[in-house]
């Protein structure tokens, strides 16, 4: 909504995943895969089988350029990653800011165990209510 800050509250739906796939674009909440007692947020980018790979910021998706329209400009950066093939069961992850994002350029592809939620709706603060993007 481009943006999440801390102490902003929003609404997790749990059971999602239950019934449906999760899909490249999803805002997921999952544990942190270096600390579980922590919870991070992030947007899928790839999923098992994709070819993700970073060239001066530019991500791009089993070879074709992925159109980032939730990034905002002042977020970009220009750091780049090797191609990497999502394992099975696993996401690719990153932060829409991307400047300041710890995130799978860090830590690697998140497994599926760790994802335990997907974030729909801010509701904290109420000039920031609306549905996440």
């Amino acid at each position: 909504m481009p943006a999440l800050v801390d102490q902003e509250r929003i609404f997790i739906n749990k059971f999602v995943y239950r019934i449906e796939p999760i899909q490249r674009g999803d805002i997921v909440v999952f544990r942190y895969p270096r600390d579980p007692q922590k919870s991070f947020i992030k947007r899928v980018i790839g999923v098992a089988g994709d070819h993700v790979r970073i060239a001066d910021g530019r991500v791009f998706v089993n070879g074709k350029l992925l159109v980032e329209d939730y990034v905002p400009m002042a977020y970009e950066d220009e750091r780049s990653y090797p191609e990497l093939v999502v394992p099975s069961d696993s996401y690719f992850v990153l932060g829409d800011h991307r400047s300041l994002s710890n995130d799978s350029r860090d830590f690697g592809p998140v497994d599926a165990s760790y994802i335990y939620g997907k974030a729909v709706f801010g509701y904290w603060p109420v000039d920031k209510v609306g549905r996440l993007r």
